[in-house]
């Protein structure tokens, strides 16, 4: 005869599992039961590891790395919060002063090996430093028109949209590396000036001022008032680039990678300019038509430029 006792189930009570006894104690193990349809029960364990200490840059983070970007940015005394550069390089002349002065103007020095950099910036191409540097500051537009209007026939370039920042980087040392004055961006919709602008632009950004403004066609609207011509380029347009004669104070206006110049951007441009293309390639990158742009302004006017030391010398 089996005295076992049975246990009866009702057709609503969830299935506990087996029935195991111990020590004549009826205990009811503990099945996960499956989670109702939207309900989510899972309860993870507790991990007791230490919180990470490693610093990995972002498209928006405010690290630059590499020798060229940190040490443009040391001789500019830039504001930086924090340097992380091997003892190899800490001590190397070109290094050494710069940044024993940037220690004693409140940035912290931590002298790390080769690992512990490729943590920090997430196995990029560090050259042994990496630095975490303070917001950009950006400068206002009244007073970049004032800083170009110092130089004769200034050139401006206004970035429409540009959302990539490679590309924005990409720009900007074209624009310094040929002479331009500065760029003005639009504060929404477009990229600022990032880590990865200020890694890209090489160093051009340390002598290369940027406004940011609100009404990018207000701000092209006071550009007119102090006598400069908006030339803005698009693929549609009538004007060819090298037929067209560029003189006096120009702003150069580049439209955003996919989108080209907005409709009211273009309302504000005196003229709009195409670069022909023979291939069959529909358009071209925004930082290359900017550079090809550029060139053609700054060809024209030494074309017309009289070098004296180049005059031939009388016989």
């Amino acid at each position: 005869m089996n005295n076992k006792p049975k246990k009866i189930k009702t057709a609503n009570e969830p299935n506990r599992g087996p029935v195991l006894k111990l020590k004549g104690k009826r205990v009811v193990t503990n099945s996960p039961r499956h989670p109702r349809k939207g309900e989510n029960h899972a309860h993870p364990r507790r991990q007791f590891t230490p919180p990470s200490v490693s610093v990995k840059p972002t498209e928006d983070s405010d690290m630059i790395y590499g020798r060229h970007p940190v040490l443009t940015a040391l001789e500019n005394q830039r504001e930086l919060n924090r340097i992380w550069v091997t003892s190899r390089l800490r001590y190397d002349p070109r290094f050494h002063h710069l940044i024993l002065q940037a220690k004693e103007n409140g940035t912290v020095i931590d002298e790390v090996d080769p690992k512990r950099l490729d943590q920090i910036t997430d196995q990029a191409n560090h050259q042994g430093i990496a630095a975490q540097i303070a917001p950009y500051s950006y400068i206002e537009l009244h007073e970049l028109i004032g800083q170009a209007k110092s130089v004769t026939d200034p050139v401006i370039v206004v970035a429409d949209g540009i959302t990539d920042p490679h590309n924005l980087g990409a720009i900007i040392r074209t624009a310094e590396a040929v002479g331009a004055q500065g760029m003005i961006i639009p504060q929404r919709r477009a990229s600022g000036i990032t880590s990865t602008v200020v890694k890209v632009a090489a160093g051009a950004l340390e002598n290369f001022p940027v406004a940011r403004v609100v009404n990018l066609s207000r701000a092209l609207e006071e550009l007119k008032e102090a006598g400069f011509w908006i030339y803005g380029t698009a693929a549609d347009a009538s004007e060819p680039l090298h037929t067209v004669s560029f003189r006096g104070p120009i702003v150069l206006v580049i439209g955003s990678e996919g989108e080209g110049l907005s409709m009211l951007t273009q309302r504000s441009c005196d003229v709009l300019v195409s670069i022909p293309l023979l291939g069959k390639t529909p358009s071209l990158n925004a930082s290359v038509a900017s550079g090809m742009a550029l060139y053609e302004i700054f060809r024209q006017r030494a074309v017309n430029t009289l070098y004296l030391d180049k005059l031939p010398k009388p016989l």
